[in-house]
This record gives structure tokens, sequence and C-alpha cells, in this order.
């Protein structure tokens, strides 16, 4: 908990800055986890190209909103570990 309450504390002290990093860094996350999900092919490729799209764009629809900081950063999170779950398993 020590780790995400340091994580959460340097994300809220350098929002303005971290909002175009993070941005980027999942888009090109999520498009890689896409890019793997599409040449997989397999039988749960919509179901998993569809997480995919709904949790990235969850995160860039959080931020364009302006919700709570915590609320951002815990979608970066939730986005970045499905993602990366994905990629793996495509």
């Amino acid at each position: 908990m020590k780790v995400y309450n340091n994580l959460l504390q340097d994300f809220q002290s350098s929002y303005m800055m971290m909002i175009p990093l993070t941005i980027i860094f999942q888009s090109c996350l999520g498009s890689i986890a896409t890019l793997y999900i599409l040449m997989n092919k397999g039988p749960m490729m919509l179901l998993q190209l569809g997480i995919c799209i709904a949790v990235t764009m969850m995160y860039n629809a959080s931020v364009l909103a302006q919700l709570n900081k915590k609320v951002v950063f815990n979608l970066l999170i939730i986005s970045v570990l499905s993602n990366v779950l994905l990629w793996i398993t495509a």
C-alpha cells in the first residue's frame, strides 16, 4: 500500500506533466495489445478486443472529463494492468 500511496502522491503532484505522458503510454500499450489480439485470431478475439478498447478509452475519457485525480490514477492502473494481461494472453 505504501508503493501505491507514493505513486499516487507523485501523480497528483505533477498531474499536468503526467497527463500527456500517460495518455501516450497507455494508448501505445493498448495499440500493442490490440495488435497481438488481432494477430492471434482466437475464439475470444472480439471479447478481448472489446475489453482492450473499452479500458483504454475509459482512461482517456476520464482525463477529458477532468475527473478526480485519484479516480484518473486508478483508471490508469486498471488500463495498464488489463492491457498487459491481454497482451500476454494473446
